[in-house]
């Protein structure tokens, strides 16, 4: 099934899904005022106590068959803003968020891309992944090696679409697929990444890993030079030498509460125990998604400003 793709007033590419509102009343009764406001105190020190803890997943929620695990997500493009070179006319970036249902295999995937990328990586996915109807023990890997494959696509347009006088540009993109609620095929290139909160902790899943984390890949990552491009830089600007894109599988488990997913223009100004501290309290990953790209703003970042967030419940 090839949902009917659809862009709002602002060019994002979304590809939506039904959502189910449950409401859940309570009904205190008794004569006694006493209960009401015991309630109330416990309500309060709850509400505080997610402020500083976060959510968790509870083990219910975790032993839950996968297609009942409840996927929320929200993002935030920040436009017509002032970057590098002191120009604001420049072509923001593009989100996409599409979910397919494969007999029994519930999909997801997300991605930010930057205007040189535009719609190229997605398209390659449409066609050479999402139409080809994959049994769930082949996802991972087959997903792993298209998404390197289109990337790497990408690439070689942009460089056979650059002009002699030109060197090197600098092109940013991070994408992620969620496999039934339990497993990640994560892709990035250049300074756009993925970050994991697990519990409070904040988890890079670029080239730059952290080892310490303790937290491994579960299948080969693919390191490539990418050539460096960014749009909206101006001439005489210093490039980069190169970008790299990073392909990896990584799985959900109970300690897995949201993901990050970001441009440069929020990694430049904050690091990534920074942003997931600033987010983690916030169960709309709406609110969170603007939350976090009003701070790059505060900051004063100097580049495109993109984010995504999806939580686990």
């Amino acid at each position: 099934m090839q949902p009917q793709s659809q862009k709002n007033k602002s060019g994002h590419i979304f590809f939506p899904s039904e959502n189910t509102h449950f409401i859940v009343s309570d009904q205190i009764v008794g004569e006694n005022n006493m209960g009401i406001r015991d309630f109330h105190i416990k309500l309060k020190a709850f509400r505080v106590k997610r402020f500083f803890f976060g959510r968790r997943r509870n083990k219910w929620s975790a032993n839950k068959p996968s297609w009942m695990i409840p996927i929320s997500h929200g993002h935030h493009v920040v436009e017509h803003h002032v970057i590098k070179g002191g120009s604001d006319d420049s072509e923001f970036d593009s989100v996409v968020i599409q979910r397919e249902q494969m007999d029994h295999t519930e999909l997801w995937y997300f991605g930010i891309f930057d205007a040189e990328v535009g719609d190229g990586v997605t398209k390659y996915m449409q066609s050479h992944f999402f139409d080809k109807k994959l049994k769930e023990c082949h996802m991972r890997k087959k997903g792993k090696e298209t998404l390197k494959r289109a990337y790497l696509g990408v690439r070689t347009k942009i460089r056979e679409a650059l002009k002699p006088e030109e060197e090197t540009c600098r092109i940013g993109s991070t994408s992620v697929m969620v496999i039934n609620g339990e497993k990640l095929v994560i892709a990035n290139m250049g300074d756009y990444r993925t970050v994991l909160c697990r519990d409070g902790v904040a988890y890079q899943t670029t080239g730059r890993y952290n080892l310490s984390a303790k937290r491994n890949w579960y299948s080969r990552i693919f390191s490539v030079r990418m050539i460096a491009c960014e749009s909206g830089m101006t001439t005489g600007t210093k490039h980069s030498k190169g970008s790299e894109l990073v392909v990896g599988g990584d799985r959900i488990d109970s300690d897995t509460e949201f993901l990050i997913l970001a441009s440069n223009g929020i990694w430049e100004v904050m690091k990534n125990q920074e942003a997931v501290n600033l987010i983690r309290h916030i169960e709309d990953p709406q609110e969170a998604a603007e939350c976090l790209a009003k701070e790059a703003l505060i900051r004063m970042s100097k580049s495109n400003i993109s984010c995504l967030i999806i939580r686990f419940d």
